[in-house]
């Protein structure tokens, strides 16, 4: 008999009342906005009401390996874990981000976790949920509507349309408008100048949502954007074009944190969606602060592996939030740690490679260099370490204890192997018990990756070399004026978030392993006032993904009941 699918395992579950959720949790029936009986919005008042009454609970951020193409199950080891935490009596919670309809019709699926380790309803969480992203996209895309209509009525302000930076956005991946030229057609349509497109969750509104502390705060980083500059390099914002109120209306309801479930009942927080390889990969900091003082424990997932969202989530989140980590968790799978050895290969939408389900300790032992590197990546911030090992059933006992043996070594507090996948709860009991241990002890000596007031140039040099493993970085003309100008600017204080590759811990996707003798080149350096960072690009990083040869979107549809099918 065939493991049942995810959709097929989300629909066996009946869901609660989302309402009894957030009774449990102590919200008041009217700090909740209901969106239909399995999901619904929390109030700011109730958040600020809760946090005036409740303690903090303990913080765990779950992070990777270097990922293959596949992923390694981090959102559903998020899940899976925190299942696993309420089975040992602890109140837990997870906190993870919402999906793109980029990835969810491209080349990855849905991302609500996957077997019984997923936040219901599937079908919601994948597509649309209440609507954030595109209120996000609204708002964005208002902002590039009012600049361009300065520029066409008059452009009092000076600005040179050669210096805009803010693009247009979508949320779907659409490689043939990563580059466009708008303003054809005559006098009337607008000043001709080329623009580019990015997908919606790489847009500075969604990094700026998943910051903001409150509807003001939102309000006041809105009005910081920089859209462009003049012609005398003096930067022109969305409170200079009058525009960031507007958009911070539209973006009310938008900034509520979004409440659904585990498959178990318990309760998942699920708001804003950055990606980790082009902006801060993390879930919102409003959804923590409610998640952290309803619960005794909560997890949260950071994108990708730990020398991106992770290294993102302390630098830029936590620096933002005031918030303090007390454990980490690093995902890894044998047949990851196999390729970064050097065996077999792996490619989203093929069958996978048989060398990487053959036992080859030697492969898993020298590919688990990068779990080790990844583990003294969070090492760097103080932090406890569990290594999570999320089994499959081709991963034989030698290799497992391979994967242990690297992991204690390089400073793990422990390495467990976790079922969450087919058990669920049950499964991850053994990782919740490493990580409630861990957790408990803490992370006192908490501390960031670099202070403040460090030039923007030592900042990212910190990441290259520390987090990387690079001997140094290169630094092209674009990117040494761009540093230059934010510095004059006044922005020397904001902290860097690296645009990178995810499937390499260099800027080059094809070094695989623990690479070291490399060097990483800054090609340009973008800023998002706003949202509180500056964000060098190192390689040829893009922020408009293309939809692969067959896209996943091929797989979806409805069938005759009128019911989603092919989401996975």
């Amino acid at each position: 008999m065939s493991f049942p699918s995810d959709l097929e395992i989300a629909r066996s579950v009946t869901p609660r009342p989302i309402l009894d959720v957030a009774r449990e949790l102590g919200l008041r029936d009217d700090e909740v906005e209901l969106y239909g009986p399995t999901k619904a919005k929390v109030r700011l008042d109730g958040i600020e009401r809760l946090e005036a009454a409740n303690p903090r609970g303990r913080y765990v951020v779950v992070t990777a390996i270097t990922p293959t193409p596949l992923g390694e199950g981090k959102t559903t080891t998020t899940i899976g874990l925190t299942q696993g935490l309420q089975r040992i009596g602890k109140r837990a919670a997870v906190a993870i981000r919402q999906p793109s309809l980029g990835p969810v019709f491209g080349i990855k699926g849905g991302a609500a976790g996957g077997g019984y380790s997923q936040v219901i309803p599937m079908e919601d969480f994948n597509l649309h949920l209440t609507g954030d992203v595109h209120a996000i996209g609204a708002a964005h895309n208002l902002a590039a509507a009012f600049l361009d209509n300065h520029l066409h009525h008059g452009n009092a302000l000076g600005i040179d349309p050669l210096s805009v930076l803010w693009p247009r956005v979508v949320d779907i991946s659409d490689r043939a408008i990563r580059r466009a030229v708008v303003g054809l057609g005559g006098r009337e349509n607008g000043v001709p100048r080329e623009t580019e497109w990015q997908i919606t969750v790489a847009s500075e509104v969604m990094a700026v949502l998943a910051l903001a502390s409150d509807l003001h705060d939102l309000r006041a980083r809105l009005g910081r954007m920089v859209l462009a500059t003049t012609r005398d390099g003096r930067p022109i914002t969305a409170e200079d074009l009058k525009v960031a109120g507007a958009m911070t209306v539209l973006l009310r309801d938008a900034l509520k944190p979004n409440l659904l479930q585990t498959l178990e009942g318990g309760p998942a927080f699920v708001h804003c969606g950055p990606f980790a390889n082009i902006a801060h990969g993390n879930n919102s900091v409003l959804a923590d602060r409610l998640a952290l003082v309803t619960n005794e424990i909560v997890c949260t997932e950071a994108g990708f592996g730990a020398d991106m969202g992770a290294e993102k989530f302390f630098n830029i989140k936590c620096r933002a939030s005031g918030l303090r980590p007390d454990a980490a968790v690093v995902v890894a799978t044998i047949r990851a740690l196999k390729m970064h050895g050097g065996v077999g290969r792996i490619v989203a939408g093929k069958p996978l490679d048989p060398a990487l389900t053959s036992e080859n300790v030697e492969a898993v032992t020298a590919g688990a260099a990068n779990l080790a590197k990844q583990i003294d990546n969070v090492a760097a911030f103080n932090v406890p370490v569990v290594v999570a090992i999320n089994v499959f059933p081709t991963d034989t006992d030698a290799e497992v204890e391979a994967v242990r043996q690297v992991a204690l070594e390089a400073g793990a507090a422990d390495a467990v192997v976790s079922r969450h996948h087919t058990d669920g709860g049950d499964g991850a009991v053994d990782l919740a018990r490493a990580v409630w241990a861990a957790a408990e002890t803490g992370a006192p000596d908490f501390q960031l990756l670099y202070p403040d007031d460090a030039p923007l140039l030592e900042k990212i040099e910190a990441i290259a070399v520390r987090i990387y493993g690079a001997s140094g970085v290169d630094v092209l003309p674009a990117a040494a004026k761009a540093l230059k100008l934010y510095e004059e600017m006044g922005f020397r204080h904001l902290p860097v978030c690296m645009a990178k590759t995810q499937y390499s811990l260099s800027h080059d996707a094809a070094l695989k392993g623990r690479p070291s003798g490399f060097r990483v080149p800054i090609r340009d350096v973008r800023l998002s006032a706003g949202a509180g960072f500056v964000t060098p690009l190192l390689g040829e990083m893009r922020t408009m993904p293309g939809l692969p040869s067959r896209p996943g979107g091929e797989n979806i549809d409805i069938d005759e009941r009128g019911e989603v099918v092919g989401l996975f």
